[in-house]
């Protein structure tokens, strides 16, 4: 093979020359001095410390095995603050965003590889990537009718029992079960614990939705406190918010601070911007019901029954003091009644005595006529036998019997000596 003079004329270069003449080109083209911006599709994202990303052409499909790949890498004095910048943001670093990347390259001459240390990453860019991803999500959901799905969803009367989607011990779980828990009514919740923040936020979130869906509950709450864009980025997940559209259960939500609205928010049946405030929307619906269906109807019935309470009194007062006059008009009659049925017998008692006085003085005056004492003064006697009986006749006493004779002014003894029969 002829070389050209001129190379043959140039210096055979070790390795090592090799690379720090390239490196000193790089350097001058391309290095800390002068700075470009690099568009690329994440292919592949790594954080340890530092942060490492495999960037690829924007939209070149990963089966194309000549692709070109930029290895590069933010290390951690810069990583650090770009990463809360971007977590404030909503904004994750994941395979398939589009990011344009501001540094310079570098050469690591013992493994032969170009990198790109990133200085800077264009926020707003991304934000306005997030922004068209989040929009075309929303025109996809509301092209399916999957905006006003769920609103559908009959809601219960009185929905007692709650399905709860959150992490417990967080502030919005306090809230909200606070609500709940003080209104006095008997709320059942029912609870399925996720991550609300995270990359696996997202799918668990999905998940617990159709979870709690299968149970049979009167409606299923999605609460978050308020934090960065970044802490509430799952809920402007796709799967979170096919899983609220798809829920046969009405589903609300109380999602970060008031101005926060999410894809969950515009998917859900119902949405609070707290969740105090969901909690006492639950509340009230509850409370209108019974306010409706308990407390009103008592309150008719109450009523009701003081009047008819109000009316029996009178009637009773009514029929009190009628009996009152009625008893005491008896009562004066029978009085009366009384005192003519006392002169009666009192006149009646006059009569009966006077009638047996003179009833004893007739008695007594035969029993005079009869008294045996005027006999014997008239010059009778009584005589009577051994046995004491009278002596009325011959038969009553033989001869030889003693007999006991009582005249007027005594008696004596004396034996029969003999009986003579009366002459005829």
């Amino acid at each position: 093979m002829v070389l050209e003079e001129s190379a043959a004329e140039e210096p055979i270069l070790e390795v090592g020359q090799f690379y720090e003449l390239l490196t000193a080109q790089l350097e001058s083209a391309f290095g800390r001095r002068r700075p470009r911006w690099v568009r690329g599709e994440v292919a592949k994202v790594y954080e340890k410390t530092h942060l490492y990303i495999d960037l690829v052409d924007a939209g070149s499909a990963s089966s194309d095995a000549k692709r070109p790949v930029l290895n590069a890498h933010c290390w951690a004095s810069q990583w650090n603050p770009l990463k809360r910048k971007l977590a404030d943001d909503g904004v994750t670093l994941k395979p398939g965003v589009i990011v344009n990347c501001f540094g310079y390259v570098d050469l690591y001459a013992p493994q032969g590889r170009i990198g790109f240390t990133v200085t800077a990453i264009d926020v707003e860019g991304l934000l306005g990537d997030v922004a068209r991803r989040r929009q075309e999500l929303i025109a996809r959901l509301k092209e399916e009718g999957l905006l006003e799905t769920n609103k559908s969803r009959p809601l219960s009367p009185v929905p007692l029992r709650v399905g709860l989607v959150a992490s417990p011990g967080t502030e919005g779980y306090s809230d909200f079960t606070g609500q709940l828990l003080k209104s006095g009514y008997g709320f059942e919740i029912l609870l399925a614990k996720t991550a609300v923040q995270g990359e696996a936020a997202p799918a668990q979130i999905a998940g617990a939705i159709e979870q709690l869906d299968d149970v049979g509950l009167d409606v299923i709450c999605l609460v978050r406190g308020g934090g960065s864009k970044g802490d509430l980025a799952s809920f402007d997940d796709e799967r979170v918010a096919r899983a609220i559209a798809n829920a046969r259960t009405p589903v609300f939500t109380g999602i970060g601070h008031t101005g926060d609205e999410s894809i969950a928010d515009l998917v859900a049946h119902t949405r609070a911007i707290t969740p105090t405030k969901l909690g006492e929307e639950i509340v009230t619906l509850v409370a209108a019901w019974a306010e409706r269906n308990v407390r009103l109807p008592a309150q008719r019935v109450l009523s009701a029954t003081g009047a008819i309470l109000e009316e029996a009194t009178v009637y009773v007062g009514e029929r009190r003091r009628t009996m009152i006059f009625a008893v005491r008009d008896r009562l004066r009659l029978e009085e009366s009644h009384l005192a003519a049925t006392r002169e009666r017998l009192t006149l009646q008692s006059a009569h009966l005595l006077d009638a047996s006085r003179q009833m004893l003085v007739s008695a007594r005056q035969l029993l005079g006529a009869y008294d045996p004492t005027r006999r014997l003064a008239q010059g009778w006697s009584i005589v009577t036998g051994a046995n004491g009986r009278v002596v009325k006749g011959l038969a009553d006493v033989d001869a030889g019997d003693l007999v006991h004779v009582r005249v007027s002014d005594g008696s004596f003894d004396s034996q029969v000596l003999k009986k003579d029969g009366a002459t005829s």
